[in-house]
């Protein structure tokens, strides 16, 4: 998933940002509501992570902000108020879920799943593309019954070319996806990254699922022919 965490907090916003990464997923650091209401309204997000008590506005006024002007990315608030009132407030602003600091990790990652699985785009609990199963839950990938090993990085990808199966997914798309700003878009880091997937879940298995589609980027294929 691709994340926004918008924290005034640098210690907080560190820690988020490093445990987040080491998950697999690409971060975003802001600290301020202006810059949070500019970058949730400009990048596709997965899911944007919101303080309450931030230099104006505040988290509640960002969220109420992006939903007035239809962006519908899931919001979860992440604050020290942990008041009855202060929940209502941040629901009715538009928040899709809201957590107390401080927070689990691991529950975080769970209210992320559930959230992005009720959003626009459904995310079931486990992806089937013919004999491969993908389970983001546990990050559990199993093709012909046996259960592969992958990098945090190769399961964002295969998850992201597993739920767009069929369709060509472009370098653009994976590069939003998978990196934050820091990434090089001259780099062959994707092209790595698709021959190591290929490694562990076609080759062995004597597929060629993982296409590359000539100037548009890649494409998992449920009629791929056997190598």
């Amino acid at each position: 998933m691709r994340l926004l965490i918008a924290d005034d907090d640098p210690f907080v916003a560190d820690f988020l940002r490093l445990a987040l990464t080491r998950a697999g997923h690409a971060v975003d650091v802001v600290s301020n509501g202006s810059d949070a209401l500019w970058m949730a309204a400009e990048v596709r997000y997965d899911a944007v992570l919101l303080d309450v008590s931030m230099p104006s506005p505040d988290g509640f006024e960002v969220c109420r902000g992006l939903r007035a002007h239809e962006v519908w990315t899931p919001v979860i608030f992440l604050t020290g108020r942990g008041e009855v009132a202060d929940r209502v407030a941040g629901l009715d602003a538009g928040g899709d879920d809201y957590m107390t600091k401080p927070v689990s990790v691991a529950e975080l990652e769970a209210r992320l799943r559930s959230i992005t699985r009720r959003g626009p785009t459904q995310r079931p609990v486990v992806v089937v593309a013919g004999d491969l199963e993908v389970e983001p839950g546990n990050r559990t990938v199993r093709r012909q019954g046996v259960e592969i090993a992958l990098t945090a990085k190769e399961f964002a990808l295969l998850e992201s070319l597993v739920r767009n199966k069929g369709q060509v997914v472009s370098r653009s798309y994976l590069r939003e996806e998978l990196w934050d700003f820091a990434f090089d878009a001259r780099s062959n880091v994707i092209e790595a990254l698709v021959r190591r997937l290929r490694s562990k879940v076609d080759v062995p298995f004597g597929r060629s699922s993982i296409e590359t589609v000539r100037g548009s980027g890649y494409r998992f294929s449920l009629d791929a022919q056997s190598t």
